[in-house]
């Protein structure tokens, strides 16, 4: 264990989708401002510290609702296209999360400011991901409700790491993340940033630097790598809504991990224990985060991020030695 003024200065949280997002929740705007309330007040103490803290954002449930309430009205109103569905979930997220979190900084009389940036991450438009889609958004459904919503919207179902049938959109690796100097400028002077939610806004670079958006939503974890990465942070925290990374997940032999090696996580993800649609791309965003020179991953739930960072609880990956 450590103390909070050990863990060190420049900090990267990523807060999972269904974290702030929970499916046993309607969604109505009581719902996500208690939700981000709840956040802000997991993520005050570290806030109060003398750091540079950047903040990512899920938005897998948030964003396919949006496109569920364009199919349900398309009759009536045009559809917006995927990558500014991404945009409004963006904007509303870090909204909520911005407001939440510089009002418990007041209540705590701290003077500190919180900004929120709408984030574009550029992708390869050649990704083999937009001929494979694999990222879930949206609720969950029954197999039978999906085979219905398949046939009627045209959309892509798949299983959801057993836990039910989600949507399954493009999901493009990310290459780099437009003007992240300005995320590293504001983080500098103090100020608490909010930016890449939901995996940023995917778009496409041509000649001259003119960008375009495309229909995809981008993996949050690895773009919370690549943004640490980039910022030379050296330690990733991960929120989610679990204490634990496990393996064999669900059944009478499930493990709980508590220190761990690269060498070992990736063992394990060869092995197979970490779904796709779970908790497969943030041992995927860890082992990435490491290998380019991070020194520490953790995974933890939300509610326990301080005990998750100072060592009392969560999944410790850390680089191997030598």
């Amino acid at each position: 264990m450590r103390a909070l003024d050990d863990i060190p200065r420049r900090l990267l949280v990523a807060i999972g989708g269904n974290a702030i997002h929970p499916a046993d929740i309607r969604g109505t705007s009581e719902e996500q401002k208690a939700i981000a309330a709840s956040t802000a007040r997991a993520l005050l103490p570290l806030a109060q510290l003398d750091n540079e803290l950047v903040i990512t954002h899920g938005n897998g449930p948030v964003v396919g609702k949006i496109l569920m309430r364009q199919a349900l009205t398309r009759d009536r109103i045009a559809p917006m296209s995927l990558d500014i569905c991404v945009a409004h979930s963006q904007g509303g997220i870090a909204y909520l999360l911005m407001q939440a979190m510089e009002n418990a900084l007041r209540q705590a009389d701290s003077g500190r400011h919180v900004v929120c940036l709408l984030t574009q991450v550029e992708v390869d438009p050649d990704d083999p991901a937009f001929d494979q889609p694999s990222k879930p958004i949206g609720p969950f459904f029954s197999e039978e409700e999906a085979e219905q919503l398949g046939r009627e919207l045209h959309w892509l179902m798949a299983e959801d790491a057993g836990r039910g049938w989600r949507h399954v959109v493009p999901s493009p690796k990310p290459r780099h993340i437009v003007d992240i100097s300005l995320i590293q400028v504001l983080a500098r002077r103090g100020t608490v940033v909010i930016a890449g939610g939901g995996g940023g806004i995917p778009v496409v670079r041509g000649p001259k630097g003119v960008r375009h958006g495309v229909a995809a939503v981008i993996d949050k974890d690895l773009t919370s790598a690549l943004m640490a990465k980039v910022l030379g942070i050296e330690e990733l925290l991960i929120l989610t809504a679990v204490p634990k990374v496990a393996i064999r997940y669900g059944t009478p032999a499930q493990r709980d991990l508590g220190l761990i090696t690269l060498r070992e996580i990736k063992a394990l993800h060869v092995e197979g224990h970490f779904a796709p649609g779970s908790m497969g791309p943030k041992i995927e965003a860890a082992v990435g985060f490491l290998e380019g020179g991070g020194e520490r991953v953790i995974i933890g739930h939300l509610e326990q991020a301080v005990a998750a960072l100072t060592g009392e609880t969560g999944t410790h990956i850390v680089a191997d030695d030598g």
